[in-house]
This record gives structure tokens, C-alpha cells and sequence, in this order.
């Protein structure tokens, strides 16, 4: 992956920060400390202790390890009704001191600002985070006109893909910044092979599917491959019907090697399962191929090494660092070879996706962003 070339900015000292400087961070789909949503608003909140952080997130929110921050948490989303609310709410927060930060953001959130604003957003105020970008020509259009309409927004992106893209819309204050879990790597002794990890809500374009196929193939051929797999569903604890099927399929396979896990696991327990595994990702090509995997970067951070397809941003993760297998498909007799692959060589794979961890720790932090929440309008 090409470096950000985004120019260095410098995080100040906890002296230097305004004690009270108030960041908002707005998150509607922040329910619970599974997912990816967590990691980043987590990280965020890490990266600026000496900054007052308000956080909007979901009305039934459970997020144990933010409230021990000290952070301010209102319980404010209601599912059916969180755009409203959203457009309610940055029309109330444009109006008050602080900065303004949407983990997740897409183009109804740059919208709904614009409109909230009745005027022009000032430097500084509102910073919108983009995690993947699809460009349709009306979106094309939207997001030119509000480039324009709002030229001091700062908007960030995972990869250089897309900040590029959102540069040539016209958006000039861009910056990348990897979504990074705000835990360090674990030194000290290091830890064997333990299982193949399927970690994540199950989703079609992560390859639930396949994941289940390969499930039945171990089943069939009496392998003892142990593997773990997270059954969640999506930020409410839904799941599409295809996935739903499938699932039923899992749960009627008799393979001893098999865990799965459906509870909601804490931040802790959830990094634990990385210790000594294979992460296991055969996601959508289509989807991934310039889209970052919090999965990964969770795996990394353990460390874990992964198997992924290849043509997708994971993919150039492994090949660039060593630290994993892309697959040139999903079927279950592919993935079960790259798995044994890893599992024969467990150490050198570990030993390369930590040093792909510390690597990306040290070029993508939360630094640039953290300098400039300090000076939001007052």
C-alpha cells in the first residue's frame, strides 16, 4: 500500500492540550464493543486524553470499556429514527463549542451538516471519517456541489484510495488514518498455534459462506483442525437470510474442532482469541479491494497472521508484509491448504504480522487529527 503523503503534523504534549477542548463524536450505530465501530472510537478516545470527549452513540448502548475512560456518553440513537435525530443533533453541535467527529461517516452525514450549517463550517469543526467510498454519477455530483458549498470540513479516509478520490471531488483538507486497535501489541512470550479464527459479525461479502463450506469439508474428511467462528450479526444483532441459512447449516454440522461463539464478547476477551490464531478471511473481492479490514488489523496488532483472497486490500497486507496467504479462491480444499500452509510455518507468520503491526502503528496514528480537535472553535 502507497504511504500517506499527507504533511506531518506533530501531536502536542499533554501539557499543550486544552483541558477543555470538547470533541463531539457522533456514532448512531455504536451499540455494543463488538465490531469495528468500537476500535475506532476507542482508538480516537485513546489518542486524546487530555480532550473532553462527548460521545452520541445508540440509546441502548452497552460499552463498558469507554464508560472506564471517564468519557461522557449520551445514549441518544434510536434505530428507525437516527437520521433525523442525526440532522437534529449536528444543527444543535454546530452551534456549540468543539469539534465535531463522525467515526463512520457517508455522504448523508456531509449532507445533512451542509444543511445543519446554514452557512459556511469553520477549520477545524467537523472532521467526517470514511471507511469506503462507492461513487455513482448522482454521487459524483452530491459530493462536488458540497465540496464547494463546505471547503473547510476535514474529511478522513482508511486508505490512499480513497482520500485520492475524495481530493479530485474537491475536498482539500484530507488525511489518511488507520483505524488501529488502541491496544499495543502483546510482548513477551509469544504464543503457538491454537485455532483458525473466524472473527466479525457473519456477513455475505465476508464469506460466511464459504466459511460454512469449509466447515462441512473438515466435517467430511475427519480433519482436527481446530476453529473458532464469531456467529454475530450486524450492529442491531440481525442477520440477512442468506446468512441466516447458512448459519442453520453450521449449527447442523457435527465437527468436534468447532466453536462457535455467538455471545458478545468484552474488548479483552475479544483480543484473546487472536493470541495463537489464524485470522480467516475470504471476503468479497469486489468489496475489499480498496476497503481495510478492522479484522486484520486487530489480527496484526495480536499478532496473528491471516488467509484472505486475493485483489483485495488484505491481500496486499500479507504478500507486503510476509504476515499471511491470499488465496486465488474460496473453495473449502484452497482455503484448507493455505491454512495448513501458515499452520506448519505458525511462527515465522506470527513473527511477520507483528512486525506488520508495528509498522503500520508507527505510519497511520490518530496524532494529526488529535493536534487539530485541540483547536476547534471555542
Amino acid at each position: 500500500m502507497p504511504e500517506c503523503r499527507h504533511h506531518e503534523i506533530r501531536a502536542p504534549c499533554a501539557a499543550a492540550v486544552r483541558m477543555s477542548a470538547v470533541v463531539h463524536v457522533v456514532e448512531p450505530t455504536l451499540v455494543s464493543e463488538a465490531g469495528h465501530c468500537s476500535t475506532v472510537v476507542q482508538g480516537l478516545v485513546g489518542a486524546g486524553p487530555g480532550l473532553n470527549f462527548q460521545l452520541w452513540v445508540g440509546s441502548g448502548a452497552v460499552i463498558p470499556t469507554l464508560e472506564a475512560t471517564g468519557v461522557s456518553i449520551n445514549r441518544h440513537f434510536r434505530r428507525r429514527l437516527r437520521k433525523w435525530q442525526g440532522f437534529l443533533l449536528y444543527r444543535r453541535l454546530l452551534r456549540r463549542p468543539g469539534a465535531i467527529v463522525v467515526p463512520t461517516a457517508g455522504r448523508f452525514d456531509l449532507a445533512a451538516l451542509h444543511y445543519a450549517a446554514s452557512g459556511l463550517i469553520p477549520p477545524n469543526k467537523v472532521y467526517l471519517y470514511f471507511h469506503h467510498l462507492r461513487l455513482s454519477p448522482a454521487k459524483t455530483t452530491a459530493l462536488r456541489r458540497l465540496a464547494q458549498a463546505q471547503p473547510r470540513v476535514t474529511l478522513l479516509g482508511t486508505t490512499d484510495y480513497i482520500v485520492e478520490r475524495l481530493r479530485n471531488l474537491g475536498f482539500a483538507n484530507t488525511q489518511v488514518v488507520l483505524p488501529l486497535p488502541v491496544a499495543e501489541p502483546v510482548e513477551g512470550p509469544t504464543a503457538p498455534f491454537r485455532h483458525v479464527l473466524v472473527a466479525g459479525a457473519a456477513r455475505p461479502d465476508k464469506g460466511f459462506g464459504q466459511i460454512v463450506d469449509l466447515i462441512e469439508h473438515l466435517a467430511a474428511i475427519g480433519a482436527t483442525l481446530p476453529i473458532a467462528v464469531q456467529v454475530s450479526g450486524d450492529h442491531y444483532d440481525r442477520h440477512d437470510p442468506r446468512t441466516a441459512d447458512d448459519l442453520r447449516r453450521l449449527r447442523a454440522i457435527r465437527y468436534p474442532g468447532l466453536r462457535l461463539l455467538s455471545e458478545t464478547l468484552r474488548r479483552d476477551e475479544y483480543a484473546a482469541l487472536f493470541r495463537g490464531a489464524i485470522a480467516l478471511q475470504p471476503y468479497d473481492r469486489e468489496e475489499y479491494a480498496d476497503k481495510i479490514s478492522g479484522i486484520t488489523l486487530d489480527a496484526f496488532t495480536a499478532p496473528a497472521p491471516i488467509v484472505t483472497l486475493s485483489q483485495t486490500w488484505m491481500a496486499r497486507m500479507a504478500e507486503r508484509f510476509d504476515a499471511g496467504v491470499a488465496t486465488p479462491d474460496a473453495r473449502a480444499e484452497t482455503l484448507l491448504c493455505a491454512l495448513n500452509q501458515i499452520a506448519a510455518e505458525y511462527a515465522r507468520y506470527r513473527d511477520n504480522a507483528r512486525l506488520a503491526g508495528q509498522h503500520l502503528r508507527a505510519q497511520h496514528t490518530w496524532a494529526p487529527v488529535v493536534a487539530s480537535l485541540t483547536k476547534a472553535p471555542g
